[in-house]
């Protein structure tokens, strides 16, 4: 039979996985809504994805093509303001 010790631990991590990914996903959620409607969608959604990246690995290579995908996009855009 497992320690209460062991229990309360296992229970403060399930219990701030659940968090983490409800708020995560919630914000992206509302990420996507924002994509139609107006308000700051992407910023959001890669609000989500790093709540998200705390806890899944999935969600942090998904925020680190969503970081380099920026960086390219912003690059783009100076260079075409530019000329």
């Amino acid at each position: 039979m497992p320690r209460l010790s062991e229990v309360t631990v296992w229970v403060g991590r399930t219990g701030k996985r659940i968090a983490v990914t409800v708020v995560g996903f919630g914000l992206i959620a509302v990420g996507l809504v924002l994509l139609v409607m107006p308000g700051p969608g992407l910023l959001l959604i890669a609000a989500g994805l790093a709540v998200l990246a705390t806890q899944y690995t999935w969600a942090r290579r998904a925020l680190d093509e969503t970081k380099k995908r920026a960086g390219s996009a912003t690059r783009r855009l100076r260079r075409g303001n530019a000329a």
